[in-house]
């Protein structure tokens, strides 16, 4: 009968295991926390809803072809786009999941921590925009589900960490647009015009705004990039309605030239009041002019007409089956009478991220995204 001799390993490849199990379990502990992407919250309009009012009785909707046509799915999602929309990219610029709408059924266990979308097409600064239609998800109101949400996130982290996440994590907020075209400007005697002059009426916009951020920093937001209002004279819709000759609009544009200088001056002097950075304010309205200006250096054929509407630039209407639908989305500034294009999004994004103190004030998503990871 053999018998197995059995040899003690020399000390030399004794050493090698034990550093390798030491590297395995030291990677294994470490790799978890590396992988936990940024959490990323969005409040706002159209510009960044990404399917909320899909779940609301309102005619602010994308709920039908061809929107989403370029989606990964090639179906409507709710977003006003032909596919991904601003937090969607950013999203992929942080490495981190789409968030999903806070309405959406999705939105449970571990997907809470990627973090939420909370915009509604349709609002505004103030509460009286966008009443034309009817139900949508007013600003505080999205404040009170992210505090909902903030309740849902505790009962699974526990209060500690969820408020962690909270205070670590990035957030946008796009208002203003609608306060002018879905109010202001909605129509020739409005309510607020008779009210208001244009410079009266920003520093009342301005007024009110402060105190939405004021609010978003009580409800833990500690680093929220604040978007202005884009060239709201430019676009297809105004071009159809008020324009004679395919030129911008002087009034919108006159309002968001206004605004615009006043908002990042009331988000430095909050931050200056908070002793930090909280604010960033991205300006959106010199982003878009570069390729509304020059759409051809840019690689787009048209900054005038939109991809998908009716009428005088397709600036009619909602984009619907019923509409005009342009073959080739990459070179239209515009998908819709309102919205930028998925491509126009990702050149808007791509400021957001690396763009100079012209277009991102302090400091750009990059520069924040090193900082933060330092800390």
């Amino acid at each position: 009968m053999a018998t197995t001799l059995l040899t003690m390993p020399s000390p030399r490849v004794l050493m090698l295991t034990l550093t390798i199990v030491l590297v395995v379990s030291v990677l294994g502990t470490v790799a978890p926390k590396a992988e936990a992407a940024r959490a990323f919250f969005v409040f706002g309009d159209s510009l960044v809803d990404s399917g909320n009012n899909n779940y609301l009785a309102t005619t602010a909707r994308a709920d039908s072809p061809p929107n989403g046509i370029d989606y990964p799915t090639h179906r409507p999602t709710g977003r006003f786009s032909n596919g991904f929309n601003l937090p969607d990219i950013i999203s992929e610029q942080m490495g981190a999941e789409r968030t999903l709408p806070y309405l959406s059924p999705e939105l449970t266990g571990q997907k809470l921590l990627v973090g939420a979308n909370f915009a509604s097409a349709g609002i505004g600064i103030l509460n009286d925009t966008g009443i034309q239609f009817v139900n949508i998800i007013r600003i505080f109101r999205q404040f009170e589900l992210f505090q909902q949400y903030q309740q849902r996130l505790s009962a699974q982290v526990g209060q500690a960490q969820a408020k962690r996440l909270v205070n670590d994590a990035l957030v946008l907020i796009t208002l203003g647009g609608n306060d002018f075209v879905n109010n202001y400007f909605l129509t020739p005697f409005s309510a607020r015009s008779r009210q208001f002059s244009i410079p009266d009426y920003c520093r009342y916009l301005i007024s009110e705004y402060r105190k939405i951020l004021r609010r978003l920093y009580e409800l833990g937001a500690r680093r929220v990039m604040v978007t202005g209002t884009g060239p709201l004279g430019c676009v297809p819709a105004e071009l159809a309605m008020r324009s004679r000759n395919g030129e911008c609009v002087p009034e919108l544009q006159q309002a968001a030239g206004i605004f615009n200088p006043e908002l990042v001056q009331m988000i430095q002097q909050l931050n200056s009041e908070l002793g930090s950075n909280v604010f960033i304010s991205a300006n959106a309205f010199n982003m878009n002019m570069n390729f509304i200006t020059n759409p051809q250096a840019y690689g787009f054929v048209t900054s005038k007409v939109a991809c998908c509407g009716l009428g005088p630039y397709n600036g009619l209407g909602t984009c619907n089956s019923l509409s005009n639908l342009c073959p080739n989305r990459n070179t239209y500034v515009f998908w819709d009478p309102f919205h930028p294009t998925e491509r126009a999004n990702r050149l808007i994004v791509q400021q957001i991220m690396t763009g100079s103190t012209e277009y991102m004030n302090p400091m750009n998503l990059s520069i924040i995204m090193a900082m933060d990871s330092k800390n």
